[in-house]
């Protein structure tokens, strides 16, 4: 994954920030650590708005004194199902239009959100509780929902919303390029910025803290293997940000309701804009339990 010339720059600063931090307290570097590790970057890019936005209701939570700012498409069927789009690290809701074009042609009722510290929406940082508190908010306010799409670290807060919504059996979650293993995330992020392994190991016990679980709680894989709502998990091969080889041990593993769509060389972005993907996806969410 190529890394800009900002981020270079900020990688540079909190890695020597750390490292001299570390060496009299460990457990302040890696608090330091965590900030950085829950800090999306922002694009100064200008954001253009597909057309299917400007036919949207502009709606929105609270969240932790927050305004999480999203979109709905209502539906003209009666009682028609809600999907929920949920984007992943440093993305917002504009670049799934396509997904809430199709939906709209198959009567569903669409939503879609900038996550906290994205887009439109308020806020400095995201991690997955963050997330998954986000989602669980949009679930009590606009839901029930029928289905959740979602990219990504999207995908570990659906996962872990999921698990923890009513009605799991009646429910659909698509997975796209989700990030599986959050053991994983934390390993890249320390190849990003070398560290002591008294910081490494404090970090992990911070997360712990904060969670009130172990590290082992944020894993995509261990929800698709205990929940009863029905999964479409879609991955590259060449996934270079979350890695295939945290998808591979279910492969072989027998999962009920699950189901794997893999792809190759779509890698990590590219996987959810092409038309097979979404045509799966669609297909997927139409069909009867």
């Amino acid at each position: 994954m190529k890394i800009k010339f900002k981020q270079r720059v900020i990688l540079g600063y909190y890695k020597a920030r750390i490292r001299t931090i570390g060496i009299v307290s460990p457990k302040k570097a890696a608090s330091i650590a965590f900030d950085l590790f829950s800090t999306p970057f922002k694009s100064k890019l200008k954001r253009v708005v597909p057309p299917v936005f400007n036919k949207a209701t502009p709606i929105s939570i609270q969240q932790n004194k927050l305004t999480i700012r999203g979109f709905k498409w209502e539906s003209t069927q009666p009682n028609a199902k809600i999907i929920l789009i949920a984007h992943g690290f440093s993305s917002y809701a504009y670049k799934f239009d396509k997904y809430v074009i199709a939906l709209r042609k198959e009567g569903f009722e669409v939503l879609a959100f900038d996550a906290p510290a994205h887009g439109n929406s308020d806020g400095k940082k995201i991690n997955a509780l963050i997330y998954r508190d986000t989602i669980l908010s949009i679930e009590k306010k606009f839901g029930p929902l029928f289905g959740i799409i979602a990219h990504s670290l999207g995908g570990l807060a659906a996962s872990l919303a999921v698990e923890l919504l009513d009605n799991q059996e009646k429910r659909k979650l698509v997975l796209i390029a989700p990030a599986t293993e959050t053991k994983t995330a934390v390993k890249h992020f320390f190849t990003l910025i070398p560290s002591d392994p008294k910081i490494i190991n404090a970090f992990n016990k911070h997360i712990e803290q904060i969670a009130k679980q172990p590290i082992s709680y944020f894993s995509v894989a261990r929800v698709a293997r205990t929940t009863t709502a029905k999964i479409l998990w879609v991955h590259d091969q060449d996934d270079n940000v979350c890695t295939f080889n945290d998808v591979k041990p279910l492969l072989t593993e027998q999962i009920n309701g699950l189901e794997l769509f893999i792809t190759k060389g779509l890698g990590h972005n590219k996987i959810y804009k092409v038309n097979s993907t979404k045509e799966k996806i669609i297909h997927f969410l139409t069909s009867p339990f």
